[in-house]
Formats: structure tokens, C-alpha cells, sequence
């Protein structure tokens, strides 16, 4: 057991456990933030949403030191990246507007959305291989930023309510998930035009997405309890069901090595998915109710948040 002070609260602890060739850390967040989403940032530290504080939270895993930055009136941030220019930008819900935040100047600068897309509900981020940041909104809201003029364009979703994880492949394609809406769907990163594919059956609710090294989707199916792959080549879908559970699989994020790793919401545990054996591997969280709504990571980390916990958890290979 390692002690550690949070910038700002009382001692909090870090434990870790076991898992075959793994090992499983987690480390306390202020009480009440409900962490969000996570990412590994550039210094080493670890960018996490603090949801119900409005803030972006630095958590340093060297010393368990966990700093907030406050990000404005009415916060209520969803998503963190880590964009091309090392900063960190944030899918910002309750100002309705994508965030930056600059991790050397402290700087939060947002970017709001243009008239006419009030309330989109901003859920998820990606950077495309020309700089462009796209997001999506679950209101039926999908569009871009461009960083270096600060112009902010948004498309109404061609299947309405919905959209939430977006991911770029290696060659540079954008896809989103769309949860309410049933479907995948390639944005046109010219155009912003959108092709909807969908699912191998209905009402599995794809939530997350993202790509391998290859170019194959791995995409959630929240309502199924599946994790899913779609070759946009081939245009062929595959899935697995989950080992223990019909529903709940919320998060999914490939690694470096191509290992694919979702959250299980039923069993309360990340799993991590060898598509060459075709096999799971359970990361139970030793707490009920960990929630872990989204992973990134850097090579032989990966990282989540556990939403329900007030913890941020990892990983390690």
C-alpha cells in the first residue's frame, strides 16, 4: 500500500493487484468529480475529465498528486485527447463548446459551437491527420475545429439523436459511433458529408469506436453486449459476445500492440481482447460500481476512469 497526498484533500491510497502478465493500479480522484474520460498526456502526467467539478483533472502517477483546473461557469466536460500540439482539448458540454486547455501557459480557451446547435450534448473528440479536431454531440450534432482559425463548423446527423465515439484510422479516415442512432457512419473530412453504415443486426446501440493498425473498426455494441469489427474494405462485420454479460459494454480502445480493450459494465470489470486468439482476459475492479466509461492509454498502459469510484484506474503489461 502506497500513501499519497491529492493537491487541496486528505491522504488518499493507491493499490495494486495481479492479473496474470499484468499488473492493476488505481489512483483516488476528489470525491464527487465522476471522472469522464482520460488521457495519457505528453509529460507523463494523466488528463482526466472531472465531470460533476467542471474541471480538467492532472493526476502525476509518480506521486498520486492530483491537481483541477477549473474550466469556466456551468463546466460539465465529457471528453479529454491529446492533441497534435500537445495540449489538451476537451469536448465541453456544459458551455456547449470544444476546450483547450494549455498545459505550459494553464490557458483554457474555448472554441463555442455556431448558432443554431445549442445543447448539443458534446460527447467525444479525434484529431484528423491534417490537424482538424471532429466531435460529436448525442443531441444529433457532429462537426469540426480548425485550431489554427479557430472556425468552428457543425452538421445536423443524417439519423438525428445519437452520435457519440469518433475515432481517425491510420490512413485518416473519420468514424463516428452513434448510440441512439444505430449505426456507424465515415465523415467526408472535405465535405462533411456523412455515409451511414449499419450494424450486422439491429438495436445493438454502437457507442464507442475506434481503429486498429490496420484500418479495422473495433466498435462497442452497448445494448448487445458485444464487441464488433468492421472492415470498411470489405465492408464485413464480425463480433464476440462478452464472457460474462448480454449488455453493458460501454468503452473500447485499441493499444499499441493491437490488443482491444473494452469496459463491462455487468461484470464490473475491463477486458482485454487478443483478436489473434479470439480470447478475453477480465480485469475485475476491486470495488463495486466502478462505471468505467472510456480508456486511453500509451504503450503498455492503459488507462480508464472509474466513474463511479472516483478513481482513475490502469493497466500495465
Amino acid at each position: 500500500m502506497i500513501r499519497f497526498a491529492a493537491a487541496g484533500f486528505a491522504a488518499l491510497s493507491l493499490c495494486s493487484a495481479a492479473f496474470a502478465d499484468a499488473r492493476v493500479s488505481y489512483f483516488a480522484v476528489p470525491s464527487g468529480a465522476h471522472p469522464h474520460d482520460v488521457a495519457a498526456a505528453p509529460d507523463g502526467t494523466v488528463w482526466y475529465t472531472a465531470q460533476h467539478h467542471g474541471a480538467l483533472g492532472v493526476l502525476d502517477p509518480a506521486t498520486g498528486k492530483v491537481e483541477q483546473i477549473s474550466l469556466g461557469k456551468g463546466a460539465a466536460p465529457h471528453g479529454v485527447i491529446v492533441g497534435p500540439d500537445r495540449a489538451a482539448w476537451i469536448t465541453e458540454g456544459g458551455q456547449n463548446a470544444i476546450a483547450r486547455f494549455d498545459p505550459k501557459t494553464r490557458e483554457v480557451k474555448l472554441f463555442p459551437l455556431p448558432k443554431g446547435f445549442e445543447n448539443a450534448n458534446l460527447n467525444t473528440a479525434t484529431f484528423d491527420k491534417n490537424g482538424t479536431l471532429w466531435f460529436t454531440g448525442q443531441s444529433g450534432v457532429y462537426g469540426r475545429v480548425d485550431p489554427a482559425s479557430g472556425k468552428v463548423d457543425a452538421w445536423k446527423a443524417p439519423k438525428g439523436y445519437g452520435p457519440y465515439g469518433i475515432a481517425t484510422t491510420p490512413s485518416g479516415e473519420v468514424w463516428y459511433a452513434s448510440l441512439a442512432g444505430d449505426h456507424i457512419a465515415r465523415i467526408d473530412t472535405a465535405t462533411g458529408n456523412v455515409t451511414v453504415v449499419d450494424p450486422p443486426k439491429p438495436n445493438v446501440g454502437p457507442r464507442r469506436i475506434w481503429s486498429d493498425s490496420k484500418g479495422l473498426l473495433w466498435v462497442s455494441f452497448w445494448h448487445s453486449g458485444e464487441l464488433a469489427r468492421y472492415d470498411p474494405a470489405a465492408r464485413t462485420w464480425k463480433t464476440w459476445m462478452l464472457p460474462r454479460s448480454r449488455s453493458g459494454c460501454y468503452s473500447v480502445f485499441v493499444d499499441d500492440k493491437d490488443k482491444v480493450w473494452v469496459t463491462d459494465f455487468i461484470a464490473n470489470a475491463i477486458l482485454r481482447f487478443d483478436p489473434a486468439s479470439e480470447k478475453f482476459e477480465s480485469f475485475p475492479s476491486d470495488k463495486r460500481g466502478a462505471a468505467v466509461r472510456q480508456m486511453l492509454g500509451r504503450p503498455g498502459e492503459a488507462w480508464g476512469a472509474e466513474s463511479g469510484t472516483d478513481r482513475l484506474v490502469v493497466v500495465k503489461d
